[in-house]
């Protein structure tokens, strides 16, 4: 499963895609004119958001992974990355555990041909195993891990207790677990971004929001309650507000257009006409798309929880 944006999310990144959350935390096939650009597919588009997500938010993750790497100290040999979607998290575990062999696992095998893809290209697949594989029915080749990471993956499946029975079984006693995730569709919109429909942006985070309550119930859940309950030992609880202003990053106007076309599919229906007509000219190519205004500003949370499996000090 990719990282959905909503995985972004990034709801990037259980099953992948989900029609019914917007990129990162999940995908969606665009219609109404707003296709991936360069005629690119629905499978590209999000690989591309996954991406974008990657590296525009790569300081955060880079410090996250000095956070693991202090908490597993030295001998990490095998990590397994849960929701591995187009790899991004895989070749930074890769990069910041040099010793280490990734299991990447993912529902999609479309994703994890990607991901083998770029690892051939950049030398990495003989440090690289894929493993389509679900973690409520078990990982299997994945045991043994010293380090699980699960990025905006744990939300999508139903059973908490289930997907985390699964992680431990895959873990070593003492063996860390990472769940990061982020509160829901990324912000990029001033107020007043559309004079006649002020707040457009609230309202329809609010939409996505009351519809993730019914179709991925457990988005914004209190993780570390989860893992208590499951017989991890919390070691660290993280929250961070992470926000890019002008000048932007590359690919920060491409990134909140995908995002916000997959908004505009997943919401069709479910707001006001004149919202998604406000929409429209935000990802429809004209004077007013995000792929080219100077008032934009990233904004997206990101939570993190690590715990580890009781057992042998690592």
């Amino acid at each position: 499963m990719a990282p959905s944006p909503s995985h972004p999310h990034p709801h990037t990144p259980g099953p992948h895609p989900h029609p019914h959350t917007p990129a990162p935390h999940g995908a969606g096939h665009h219609r109404h004119g707003h296709t991936a650009p360069d005629g690119a597919g629905p499978q590209d588009g999000l690989a591309r958001l996954l991406d974008l997500d990657a590296e525009l938010f790569a300081p955060y993750r880079a410090g996250v992974l000095d956070r693991l790497a202090h908490l597993a100290g030295d001998g990490v040999s095998r990590i397994t990355d849960l929701g591995a979607g187009t790899g991004t998290g895989t070749f930074a575990l890769l990069e910041r555990f040099p010793a280490a062999r990734v299991t990447a696992v993912d529902t999609s095998p479309d994703m994890l041909a990607l991901l083998t893809a770029a690892a051939r290209e950049r030398g990495l697949d003989g440090r690289l195993t894929t493993l389509e594989a679900d973690v409520t029915e078990g990982l299997p080749g994945a045991a043994g891990a010293d380090l699980v990471w699960a990025s905006a993956a744990l939300h999508h499946f139903g059973d908490p207790a289930a997907s985390l029975a699964g992680i431990r079984a895959a873990l070593r006693p003492g063996g860390l677990l990472a769940v990061a995730e982020m509160d829901g569709m990324p912000r990029f919109l001033p107020e007043d971004v559309v004079p006649d429909r002020p707040g457009l942006e609230g309202r329809l985070r609010a939409a996505l929001d009351a519809l993730h309550a019914e179709q991925v119930p457990h988005l914004g859940d209190d993780w570390g309650a989860h893992l208590t309950a499951a017989g991890f030992t919390v070691e660290l609880e993280h929250a961070e507000d992470l926000e890019l202003r002008a000048p932007l990053p590359a690919g920060a106007g491409l990134y909140a257009y995908l995002v916000l076309a997959r908004v505009r599919e997943t919401l069709d229906g479910r707001v006001a006409g004149e919202d998604l007509a406000a929409l429209d000219a935000l990802v429809g190519g004209g004077p007013d798309d995000v792929r080219h205004r100077d008032d934009l500003v990233v904004r997206s949370r990101r939570e993190l929880w690590v715990a580890r499996r009781p057992g042998d000090a690592a």
